[in-house]
């Protein structure tokens, strides 16, 4: 005969079976990210790094650095974040400048599914995206970290930036709690046949994998699209129709085109698609 079991151990709908046990130590484990070597932070970091870079407008100092950074990526030790910023770079070291430019327009600044500015996903043009941009900020002066104002602090450059300057627990923690934005972008480049699927591709290979509530939300979105209110960003600034934003400037995603401007000659259109 069994003995009793010890007071507090009862489970008032009998004991859990070994499936269930099995799936809550998996689900705990992928939650609890592994403890990394040095080196191994050091690759994530990079790899975050080159991210960023290549996530952002391919001016010429940027694309004058094409070989630099193909070789960079060739020297990485073999990881399936490796592999797809190496056909990424493939491709964006084959290309004209001119080309580049074009399709990174093409591909972030015109169409709302694919632009780079997390918070839109998640809050869409509400109250709530313009707390989510001032928590970022007041994340980063935290860490000891000055944006200058270059870009808003939800741009996914930006975020892969403090990402890999402050580490794998809280300088990650933006980019964990935005991982349905991104999965979104991933998708929206993966249906428009785009190159910089892969560097999405290989970012989404350091996130945490997707649960089941990640995939029904991003599907909802896909359906819907983000929250919508008929408000400004005030602490942003706001533009009006026709007008046009200075350099590095805010303009809301559904009233207009991401804030940076190109180097001349080269001008980004207008428009959203």
């Amino acid at each position: 005969m069994n003995p009793p079991p010890a007071p507090g151990t009862e489970h008032p709908e009998g004991p859990p079976s070994i499936p269930a046990l099995i799936r809550t130590r998996v689900r705990a484990a992928v939650r609890r990210p592994a403890r990394l070597t040095p080196a191994e932070k050091a690759d994530r970091a990079l790899t975050l790094r080159l991210v960023s870079l290549l996530l952002q407008y391919p001016d010429s100092e940027l694309t004058s650095a094409r070989a630099e950074l193909a070789a960079t990526v060739g020297a990485m030790p073999a990881t399936p974040a490796a592999e797809r910023l190496a056909r990424f770079t493939d491709w964006f070291t084959s290309q004209q400048p001119e080309a580049l430019e074009r399709h990174y327009v093409e591909t972030f600044d015109l169409r709302r599914r694919s632009s780079l500015y997390l918070t839109y996903y998640l809050h869409g043009d509400t109250r709530r995206r313009g707390m989510a941009l001032l928590t970022l900020n007041q994340r980063y002066r935290a860490a000891g970290w000055d944006t200058d104002g270059g870009e808003l602090p939800d741009h996914l450059p930006v975020v892969l930036e403090f990402a890999a300057l402050a580490g794998p627990g809280g300088g990650e923690a933006p980019l964990r709690r935005h991982r349905r934005g991104v999965e979104l972008i991933h998708r929206a480049l993966s249906d428009a046949g785009s190159p910089y699927r892969h560097v999405l591709a290989a970012l989404l290979t350091l996130l945490p994998p997707p649960s089941e509530a990640d995939r029904a939300a991003v599907e909802q979105l896909v359906a819907e699209g983000p929250p919508n209110e008929e408000v400004g960003l005030d602490p942003y600034g706001t533009y009006g129709e026709g007008e046009f934003a200075p350099p590095h400037t805010f303009v809301p995603p559904m009233q207009a085109p991401p804030t940076r401007l190109p180097p001349a000659p080269t001008t980004r259109t207008e428009g959203l698609r």
